[in-house]
């Protein structure tokens, strides 16, 4: 099984919102997101379930 990681550009593009209100959302724990090194990366699966929740409560 292989994880697709996205960058946080990716997920921008994907969810239509500015980077700095990625980070936040990453630095709150709102997204899942996991940090290597300097730079926040976040797997395709758990970007698509997070997305598939928000739906749900909106």
């Amino acid at each position: 099984m292989t994880d697709q990681i996205l960058t946080a550009i990716d997920v921008c593009k994907y969810l239509r919102i500015p980077r700095s209100t990625l980070y936040k959302l990453a630095q709150t724990r709102q997204i899942p997101a996991f940090r290597v090194g300097r730079h926040w990366r976040f797997k395709k699966e758990k970007i698509e379930e997070w997305v598939s929740r928000q739906e749900k409560l909106g």
